[in-house]
């Protein structure tokens, strides 16, 4: 599994970030562009540890054994439910999100695995930094898919 804690794997999710445009079109889901990349950049915040969404029952009760979904080599489904402070549904700038997202995912790499939270992940608890590392570049990896990047 790709892990965004590698550089040549964050030079690629960064080459595919700027290969979207403004007027690219996702596959599935209802997120335009702008809001995807808002998403991502949100959800980046959490493996920071700059925001702290609650844990839901669900996510308490087979969080724990859901967790390789997030960092093993399987694909994510299309259309999979998502943390609800993170569903972007509001007008974003294009511009002002890409390089926002692209300075988050550069900042997260260069200060390493030992930066990333210990707060548990809302639906899946706990993770390592490895399982971060794989389960963001995961993440990354499922929506520039989902915009044919």
């Amino acid at each position: 599994m790709n892990d965004i804690f590698e550089i040549k794997h964050t030079d690629e999710i960064l080459n595919r970030i700027e290969n979207l445009n403004v007027t690219s079109q996702p596959k599935w889901g209802k997120m335009n562009v702008s809001q995807m990349l808002a998403h991502c950049s949100s959800f980046q915040d959490i493996a920071m540890g700059n925001s702290f969404p609650k844990r839901g029952l669900l996510g308490i009760l087979v969080g724990r054994f859901a967790k390789p979904i997030f960092y093993n080599d399987k694909l994510l489904d299309h259309n999979m439910p998502t943390i609800p402070s993170i569903l972007i549904t509001s007008k974003r700038d294009f511009e002002i999100e890409r390089e926002k997202l692209k300075q988050k995912i550069i900042t997260f790499q260069k200060n390493g695995p030992e930066s990333c939270t210990d707060h548990p992940h809302p639906f899946f608890g706990k993770l390592t930094s490895e399982q971060w590392g794989k389960g963001i570049y995961k993440h990354l990896d499922h929506h520039l898919k989902q915009f044919g990047v």
